[in-house]
């Protein structure tokens, strides 16, 4: 059973989504709440599989819950599903940033967002295709970068030649098919690049290896076509 907290200031959103979540056998809510303050505290407290977190909230808003969860090494396990009426590029990468693992719009169909939960519950991340170019056309259209830490030249010093390769597709927002398809290996390979590159890079998920690639120097603004 998938476990689900519902962070959102809007009574009725959370009875709509209370009763759409509990409706399917897999899922079950184990919690509301109302600010991101609580969201946190509910987290911790409920062991929350998945947050589906509303952006903007009064007091601590959802972009900072999220970066709290993400930073608790008690909650490593909860994965945070931004849920927002703004479809903004900025909105985006935040939450990408924050630690977040899904990214939807309020208007997201029903049977849509109940596999989303699914899918991030299992340790994937849900980034579709149009979020995905969003992030990176943001990416590329931002005129200063800070300069890479120590640690990620490090990490990005433990890629093999392939894995750098595999990286900078996944940070053209390809598929691990596509990859397959561009690079001549089998979606299973590419697949294991992608899983390697995660684990030694300590990314969360492949939207986490945009940023990295291109806020590490891996991938340029033009690479990106911005």
């Amino acid at each position: 059973m998938i476990r689900v907290l519902l962070a959102d200031d809007q009574a009725l959103i959370r009875a709509g989504f209370h009763v759409l979540i509990d409706a399917a056998d897999d899922l079950q809510v184990v919690g509301e709440a109302i600010d991101g303050s609580q969201a946190v505290d509910l987290a911790r407290r409920e062991r929350a599989d998945v947050v589906l977190m509303d952006i903007r909230m009064p007091g601590v808003d959802g972009l900072e819950a999220t970066k709290r969860i993400s930073a608790d090494e008690d909650l490593a396990g909860v994965k945070v599903i931004i849920l927002t009426t703004f479809e903004s590029d900025e909105y985006v990468y935040q939450a990408i940033r924050a630690g977040a693992s899904g990214f939807l719009v309020k208007d997201t169909e029903p049977a849509d967002l109940l596999q989303a939960v699914r899918v991030v519950a299992r340790g994937d991340a849900l980034l579709s295709p149009s979020v995905t170019r969003r992030l990176i056309t943001d990416l590329a259209r931002r005129p200063e970068r800070a300069p890479p830490s120590d640690t990620s030249v490090r990490a990005l010093a433990s890629l093999t030649d392939r894995e750098r390769q595999v990286m900078v597709l996944v940070a053209e927002g390809l598929s691990n098919d596509e990859i397959a398809g561009r690079l001549f290996i089998s979606p299973l390979t590419s697949k294991t690049h992608v899983s390697r590159i995660m684990t030694k890079l300590n990314a969360r998920d492949r939207a986490q290896l945009v940023v990295m690639a291109y806020e590490s120097g891996l991938v340029t603004r033009g690479a990106l076509g911005g």
